[in-house]
């Protein structure tokens, strides 16, 4: 064998290791970014303006997401064991939705562009995320090994999910299968809610690692009150409650700034985009509703200050990778 090819042996060897690795959270990157693309779908709309950036936004989405999918494909494939922990991890089960929650983000943004398409990932991403929500929901109930410290927002991932179905949903034409899962999704982040503040307030302090978590606090009463008022096709008490909450959560957090940027990176850093993109487009949805300028501008300015946060985080993810201080034991 040449040395060629024992260095391209080699190689393949690294990759195939750093392959069962691959952690499930890589997919709240495709959260991120989807959620970016529809905030800015919506600024587009509510300002009147064509940036002509949609199509590449959206097509940024949809590639990062069929690249981890692929990834996690292979993964599945080589390392069904790895995969099989994931699904048994106190910690990482939650974040499996991620998956069916991207298809519902990439349905939604491409509903202005191709409704079939549109229609097509929001039927996989609705039937995925209910049989996923199924499955964390009896692990929940019967489980052997959870323990208190393993209790962190993240565990609101398949809450999130269930809210997300009616932004897309309504305009598709499936208004009862909507109501559905928005009320699961409010059931279980009411519950929830009040698990999680137990576990913050009377337990010892959440770790570093998983610290920007508590950014999606932000992201179930932000997506609700998007989703309620796609429902309801009003601004209501319900939902002023809702958007008022994800403001105090939000202005709660940015309080806490120094905290959090004294963490060093972590791929939970991407905790960070998804409420902060579901709260500015939560933002420019109140401005429709109610015509207030204030809502206008804020939302745009949260949309603008979430865009540099996910340059940030796509160039740390980067260079975590080719660092590798992520895909490696531990991560």
């Amino acid at each position: 064998m040449s040395g060629a090819q024992i260095d391209a042996q080699a190689g393949g060897d690294v990759l195939q290791g750093r392959l069962a690795f691959f952690p499930i959270p890589f997919f709240a990157m495709v959260m991120g970014m989807s959620g970016l693309t529809i905030g800015w779908e919506k600024a587009q709309h509510l300002l009147g303006l064509d940036l002509g950036i949609t199509p590449w936004l959206v097509g940024f989405s949809s590639l990062l997401f069929l690249t981890l999918a692929l990834l996690y494909a292979a993964k599945l494939l080589r390392h069904p064991q790895a995969v099989l922990a994931e699904l048994r991890h106190p910690v990482k089960l939650n974040f499996f939705p991620t998956i069916s929650i991207s298809l519902l983000l990439l349905a939604i943004a491409y509903l202005p562009l191709q409704q079939v398409v549109s229609q097509t990932l929001w039927f996989a991403g609705a039937a995925l995320h209910l049989t996923f929500t199924l499955y964390i929901v009896s692990a929940w109930m019967h489980h052997e090994h959870f323990k208190v410290q393993h209790m962190n927002p993240a565990w609101f991932i398949p809450a999130v999910g269930n809210v997300l179905v009616p932004i897309a949903g309504v305009p598709l034409g499936f208004e009862s299968i909507s109501w559905f899962f928005f009320s699961v999704g409010v059931l279980f982040w009411l519950v929830l809610l009040t698990i999680i503040f137990n576990r913050v307030l009377f337990h010892n302090p959440i770790e570093d690692r998983l610290t920007p978590t508590l950014f999606i606090l932000i992201a179930p009463p932000a997506v609700g009150f998007i989703a309620y008022t796609r429902l309801v096709d009003s601004l209501d008490t319900f939902a002023l409650i809702l958007y008022f909450a994800a403001m105090f959560l939000t202005l709660l957090l940015f309080s806490q700034a120094g905290r959090f940027l004294r963490l060093r990176f972590f791929l939970s850093w991407w905790a960070y985009s998804f409420p902060l993109a579901a709260f500015s487009i939560a933002s420019m949805v109140m401005a429709e509703q109610t015509g207030a300028l204030f809502y206008r501008y804020f939302g745009v300015a949260m949309l603008t200050m979430l865009t540099g946060i996910i340059a940030i985080l796509l160039w740390s993810t980067l260079r975590a990778v080719l660092r590798r201080g992520i895909c490696v034991p531990g991560h």
